[in-house]
């Protein structure tokens, strides 16, 4: 899909995203990840700020989304929560930052939307410093045979509504980019994985 119809994709939705409010069991999962940020803190499509009331108010975040809809209601949600937010609007897979600029790197259902994600892995890779954390909370393909099919069905119509793709596998990728994974946990049929992560020793 071409990227500037991506971008209005998500424009479309941000106030939908700004309203919605997530059961008890995500709230858990972004607090149990998000608990283990500390320093400079990258936040890779940060939407309206679903993770912002979980941030250790002491880090200090550098948050991107290249839907501007999406940071405005995202600098709402930063001074409510009193952090210390500076705000990219911008696409990831075009920005670059110096090599271990960052001591955390956070991505939360951000990587069903990139046309390359192995690209951005690589990014993560170089951007995080050799000790820092990579965390993330990612949806994709299900270790369920019927819900996979039923996923791969109804992919192309879900990318052309939603911007986002059903059916990659996450920790495939995960693995393949070098990034060390150091413990994963997987809820709704292995659909969605919470991963702590370090960026690969050279």
């Amino acid at each position: 899909m071409e990227k500037q119809k991506l971008i209005s994709i998500f424009d479309r939705q941000a106030t939908q995203y700004d309203k919605k409010r997530e059961d008890a069991k995500q709230k858990r999962w972004r607090q149990n990840l998000l608990s283990h940020t500390k320093g400079e803190v990258l936040e890779l499509a940060v939407g309206t700020g679903a993770n912002f009331p979980f941030y250790p108010l002491e880090v200090k975040i550098t948050a991107t989304d290249f839907s501007e809809a999406m940071i405005e209601k995202a600098q709402r949600a930063a001074k409510e929560h009193r952090l210390n937010v500076d705000f990219i609007c911008s696409d990831i897979e075009e920005m670059n930052f110096p090599d271990q600029s960052f001591d955390t790197i956070v991505s939360t259902l951000s990587f069903c939307s990139y046309n390359d994600p192995l690209m951005v892995l690589d990014k993560i890779n170089r951007w995080c410093k050799p000790d820092g954390k990579i965390l993330f909370m990612e949806h994709g393909i299900s270790s369920n045979l019927i819900a996979n099919t039923i996923l791969k069905a109804f992919n192309p119509l879900l990318y052309r509504v939603y911007g986002c793709h059903y059916t990659r596998d996450i920790l495939g990728l995960i693995e393949e980019s070098g990034i060390q994974i150091d413990k994963v946990e997987s809820y709704w049929l292995n659909m969605v994985h919470l991963i702590w992560a370090k960026p690969r020793q050279l």
